[in-house]
């Protein structure tokens, strides 16, 4: 009853104020923050015991960024304004998500009453930490001064100890306004450390007003005050030893503080089969210092996973070492399985650097980026395999004697292959067998001609099977594609070979010294006053017939040549004759004095050499004979020029 009536009266004392300032100031907000001291000493009449000094994540994001649940907020359930005042001040310790311990000392200055008392956020139903984002943050995060006035908290000897031992040399300290800074109030803010970087603008509980800040990254960051209801600021500075605020308030103010961390969390999974059913894999991830497992798991049974450690919190600069050993009963050693491990960032983009797909059981990610929430996984599967093996398609081969060789490669380097036997549709050989090869590489599959074959005789398609289910493997679809193999991928692909019924003509073209004026017909040099001869060559090589006229020979003259017009267009069979019309030069062969020897075709080579020839383009006419599986039919066109 006493306690009662004690707080009778001090209700009574708060309300007169409140009659008193409304009508001095008439501000809504004080009016508000007045009875968020009610609120307060009540809390403190009725708080529960002291709980052990740590720091805590919000429940809820609301408008905070999507690395909310990296703020560990400081838990200030032991703070001792009476302490943190006096001249040798108060040290705080807070035990951190990874075991590591912070430090630091909190003095106080300013006024000879309470300075801040160490309350739960929100702070009051204004404030916008703790209302519109990081929403149930735990204990008593909040140093809410107790009246109006300038006071400064100073935190000094800040240190973070990792549970291995040794003090960390990175990590990220965390200041935010937990109160809200309106007309006639400031926050100001200083570190040694890095220069404060703004983390986040929360918006206001209602309306969009922020107050006015300067200072972002300096090592000085001021807060000045805006009227109505306004957002607050979160700022974050590296590494410091030394953290000050400034609080100045016309009624209320608050400051909070937390630590960011980074997350971690190590899986392991395992495409296809295992190669014993006793195989286990176990996966760590280690302090790369000392080598010291931090935390681990390891796979059971016969499911593929996801196997994973719990989530691990690092609030220091640890770098770590993420590993993999086969566990302990194992019937195959880890060189049997192909090891590849992907790291993504679950919380924003995924930094250069981390692994994708790397071909690894053992490697030092270094440290964490604070903010960064990572799922690195480890892919265990036999070693990949791949074959590749020839078929023929509809009516067989074009001619007996064609023959493929099918291959692997992995570059220029031809890792297998195998050339077909047999005739008709038989084929014989012609296949790789399974090859056991390496995960994370482009592998080449083609083919080459091989015996009397020519590969434009025949329409080539490639089709791929993986006889591992589940697998995303993407499979080749075009002969000469490549395929990245996936630890446990057992791939099959069959190059067919279809005949078609085409003409297919090989032209090529040679050139010799006839003779020069020095040295006549005998080891001639191409010297000015040089005649030299031509030579096209022209042989179907193909199935079908060359429809009659459209062969349509085209041959640009030499800079600095002249045509030799005493010497003529020639044309002769080859071995095998061509099939054409008899050659006719004067109604066969057309002649071009424009630049680059294009059309039009209409120009008559005059004298004994012309250097006005820039074209010449020969029309045979008749049907070219195709091919058989002894013949080539073919022609032969020449003439000369001299050298100018």
């Amino acid at each position: 009853m006493m306690f009662a009536a004690q707080i009778s009266r001090f209700a009574n004392r708060v309300f007169t104020t409140i009659s008193y300032a409304s009508r001095m100031v008439a501000h809504r907000v004080q009016l508000r923050r007045l009875l968020a001291v009610l609120l307060l000493v009540c809390g403190l009449a009725w708080s529960p015991a002291a709980q052990a000094q740590n720091c805590g994540e919000a429940a809820t994001q609301g408008t905070a960024p999507a690395s909310w649940q990296t703020y560990c907020w400081l838990n200030l359930n032991e703070y001792s304004d009476a302490t943190a005042r006096s001249a040798a001040g108060q040290n705080l310790s807070f035990t951190l998500p990874d075991g590591s311990t912070l430090s630091f000392n909190a003095r106080v200055t300013g006024g000879t009453t309470t300075a801040y008392n160490a309350i739960a956020a929100p702070s009051w139903g204004g404030a916008a930490v703790g209302n519109s984002a990081f929403i149930g943050i735990p204990g008593r995060p909040v140093l809410y001064t107790a009246s109006a006035g300038t006071r400064t908290i100073a935190l000094t000897n800040i240190t973070v100890t990792p549970a291995a031992g040794g003090a960390a040399t990175v990590y990220s300290f965390v200041v935010a306004d937990a109160e809200s800074s309106n007309d006639g109030e400031a926050l100001r803010i200083s570190t040694n450390g890095g220069a404060w970087q703004l983390l986040d603008s929360v918006p206001p509980s209602s309306g969009s007003t922020f107050p006015p800040i300067s200072g972002v990254g300096s090592s000085n960051v001021n807060i000045t005050g805006a009227p109505g209801t306004v957002g607050a600021y979160i700022l974050g500075s590296s590494s410091p030893t030394s953290v000050t605020v400034e609080t100045q308030a016309g009624g209320l103010q608050g400051v909070m503080f937390a630590v960011r961390f980074a997350t971690i969390r190590l899986q392991n999974t395992i495409i296809g089969s295992r190669i014993n059913t006793s195989d286990q894999f176990a996966f760590q991830i280690a302090n790369a210092t000392t080598a010291a497992t931090i935390t681990g798991a390891t796979t059971s049974g016969t499911g593929l996973g996801p196997f994973s450690t719990p989530a691990l919190n690092m609030s220091a600069g640890m770098p770590l070492t993420l590993r993999q050993v086969m566990a302990a009963g194992s019937g195959s050693t880890l060189a049997q399985y192909s090891t590849t491990l992907t790291c993504v960032n679950t919380r924003g983009p995924t930094r250069p650097g981390l692994p994708n797909n790397l071909a690894t059981s053992n490697v030092n990610i270094g440290q964490l980026e604070f903010g960064e929430s990572l799922v690195c996984t480890f892919v265990n599967g036999g070693r990949p395999r791949l074959r590749l093996r020839k078929q023929m398609g509809t009516n067989g081969r074009q001619f007996s004697g064609d023959q493929f060789t099918v291959r692997i490669r992995d570059g220029e380097t031809v890792v297998a292959s195998s050339t077909t036997t047999g005739s008709g549709g038989t084929v014989g050989a012609g296949d790789t067998t399974l090859l056991q090869l390496s995960s994370g590489l482009a592998y080449t599959l083609d083919e080459i001609a091989a015996g009397t074959a020519v590969l434009g005789n025949y329409t080539a398609a490639i089709s791929c099977t993986n006889s591992t289910s589940g697998s995303t493997t993407t499979l080749p679809t075009t002969v000469g594609g490549t395929i990245n193999l996936r630890p446990g991928d057992t791939v099959t692909c069959v190059i067919t070979n279809t005949r078609r019924s085409a003409a297919l003509l090989i032209v090529s073209k040679t050139s010799a010294v006839v003779s020069d004026p020095v040295n006549g017909t005998v080891n001639p040099k191409l010297i000015p006053g040089a005649i030299v001869e031509y030579v096209i060559n022209v042989r179907n090589v193909g199935a079908g017939t060359v429809t009659t006229g459209t062969i349509n020979i085209t041959d640009i003259m030499p800079a600095n040549m002249a045509f030799a017009t005493g010497t003529p267009v020639t044309f002769a069979n080859g071995t095998t004759a061509s099939g054409l019309n008899t050659f006719n030069a004067s109604t066969m062969v057309r002649f071009s004095s424009a630049a680059g020897g294009v059309a039009p075709y209409t120009y008559t080579p005059a004298g004994a050499f012309d250097a006005n020839v820039r074209g010449i383009r020969i029309i045979p006419t008749g049907t070219m004979a195709a091919a058989t599986a002894s013949t080539q039919p073919s022609f032969t066109i020449r003439f000369r020029a001299r050298v100018q």
